[in-house]
């Protein structure tokens, strides 16, 4: 009778770990609470010497306005001519010279300007407006640092058509899409308006106002579904209808479905009739965009819409 081998289980993977390539992972602990981080840490103990982490990654360690991202999208590095990493879970990027960048707890990434550069070589043009105005609204860097950076470089083109429609005043990502929404069917729109009642007494900040009307567009972020903040919005809604403004609030779902519901509106305001025709070029950027489809759900629309800025 021959020898019985004993046949054993298949050991299984500790899930106090997250795999995150070949011989890189990281502590799940770690990330689940600083995934950013924790992710390039991991990956900078594995790149060869001269990696800097850019685009949208250093965009997201920075907290910059983004688009939805897929948790399973590459990192973006660039490296030193003629260095060689064949990941596919890395971008990589070389370049003659590097891009100017800081060491942050052993870590070199890109700086902001250089970092808003890669990422206008890979999203879209809405993506990148939306992008652009959260960094002069953060004041992450100056919109003539931006310009500088555009000067002559891959990515240049398309940071200066972006930079040409960028608007610091915006205080939230849907909010900046409202905004683009509204130049791209051309109705022209004043961010975060100062309004006054007809003694000249200050009554509200609105975050669009349709020039030449008394109608405020705007967005309405989950941080009005507070009990208090709601109070405080029922508060200012009377002191505008009180001036004989018309106020009207959009969440993200109108920006994503409705937008002929918006144009109808502004429409109303400006006397103008309702042309759907003017939706196209809105619907041009915005087909485009990563904003239309959450890579995260592989649903049209967010589970959760990000809170706005104060009014």
């Amino acid at each position: 009778m021959g020898k019985t081998t004993e046949r054993r289980a298949p050991r299984r993977r500790s899930g106090r770990w997250v795999s995150l390539g070949a011989g890189v992972r990281l502590p799940k602990q770690l990330a689940e609470t600083d995934p950013v981080w924790a992710r390039m840490r991991a990956w900078a103990e594995r790149l060869p010497d001269g990696t800097i982490f850019t685009g949208t990654t250093a965009a997201e360690a920075y907290e910059l306005w983004l688009p939805p991202l897929s948790p399973d999208r590459p990192v973006e590095v660039s490296l030193p001519s003629g260095v060689r990493v064949r990941r596919p879970q890395v971008e990589v990027t070389r370049q003659l010279l590097p891009p100017h960048s800081h060491g942050i707890d052993g870590i070199r990434i890109a700086t902001v300007p250089e970092t808003v550069l890669a990422a206008a070589r890979r999203l879209s043009l809405l993506d990148l407006i939306v992008l652009v105005d959260g960094v002069l609204h953060q004041r992450g860097c100056t919109r003539e640092d931006l310009e500088e950076m555009a000067r002559g470089s891959r990515g240049g083109p398309r940071l200066r058509e972006a930079l040409t429609l960028a608007d610091g005043r915006s205080e939230s990502p849907w909010e900046s899409l409202l905004r683009m929404l509204h130049l791209a069917c051309e109705v022209p729109v004043e961010p975060q308006a100062e309004l006054f009642d007809d003694s000249g007494r200050f009554v509200a900040r609105a975050d669009l106002l349709i020039i030449g009307t008394r109608t405020l567009q705007e967005y309405d972020g989950a941080v009005h579904r507070d009990r208090g903040q709601y109070a405080r919005d029922r508060r200012r809604d009377s002191r505008l209808a009180d001036a004989a403004y018309v106020r009207h609030g959009y969440v993200a779902p109108d920006v994503r479905f409705r937008a002929a519901m918006i144009l109808r509106e502004a429409d109303e305001a400006l006397g103008r009739t309702y042309d759907p025709t003017r939706l196209d070029a809105w619907y041009a950027l915005w087909r485009g965009s990563l904003w239309e489809q959450d890579p995260r759900s592989g649903q049209n629309g967010p589970d959760a819409e990000p809170a706005d800025g104060p009014n």
